[in-house]
């Protein structure tokens, strides 16, 4: 049978023909670059990342999965744009970050082949770009050990996040590519938590990720009206 799978071309050619400019600090992923230490402390001081098995799904070109790797874990990114995965090999062996891979499958497909193998699961900024983000909660789910956390992040879908994140960062600030997100497919954090319910997954935080253009500060609060993220967990494997 042929697997179908949980993409849209669009959105991958999309971050395709800018894959280039993935790792320039001044070019359209300079927002991912700004709000990565954040989000990446966030993370450990949930789960350490220090000789953990880590996996980051649509991890691009690589920003969190890098620094993740730096931190100590045994990281693998998977991506399913081709030349987002070659720049962060490319980022990898220039920074000559140990303990980082990159695979060209779909959380899908892994979650099929490595199930309950990793300590840690990260799936940010990506939710909100494919076809059916329940599939990969699951998948995620699958791929986290007993025990293991799931993180993910994504942007409400209301009036506010509309204004600020579509018509704000696109087009007004240019933050970001016109056409980076679509309304339509961002996801409510009461939808995400019924993928997560769903999913085995015990909702244990949530924080909101806000920014003020001005002064190009951003912080975590618990304001998750636009931009937000979930910390999860697999329960334990019963005793038996």
């Amino acid at each position: 049978m042929t697997e179908i799978v949980n993409a849209d071309p669009a959105e991958l050619a999309k971050f395709s023909e800018l894959a280039h400019r993935w790792w320039d600090l001044e070019s359209e992923f300079r927002p991912l670059h700004e709000i990565n230490p954040l989000r990446l402390e966030w993370i450990e001081s949930i789960a350490p990342i220090a000789g953990r098995k880590v996996l980051d799904v649509g991890c691009g070109g690589g920003i969190l999965a890098d620094a993740m790797a730096r931190r100590g874990g045994d990281v693998l990114g998977i991506d399913l744009a081709d030349k987002a995965l070659k720049v962060a090999q490319l980022h990898a062996l220039e920074a000559a970050t140990r303990g980082v891979k990159y695979r060209g499958i779909s959380a899908e497909a892994l979650a099929a082949e490595q199930p309950e193998s990793f300590d840690i699961v990260t799936c940010m900024e990506m939710l909100e770009h494919v076809p059916q983000p329940a599939s990969v909660v699951q998948a995620c789910a699958r791929l986290a050990k007993p025990g293991g956390w799931v993180f993910f992040s994504t942007i409400h879908r209301n009036l506010k996040s509309f204004l600020l994140a579509i018509v704000g960062a696109e087009y007004v600030l240019g933050m970001l590519p016109r056409g980076t997100h679509e309304y339509r497919k961002l996801i409510r954090p009461s939808e995400l938590a019924a993928h997560c319910r769903a999913a085995g997954l015990d909702l244990r935080q949530t924080r909101g990720l806000q920014h003020n253009p001005v002064t190009r500060r951003y912080w975590l609060s618990d304001d998750t009206s636009v931009n937000y993220m979930f910390a999860t967990r697999k329960p334990a494997a019963a005793q038996s």
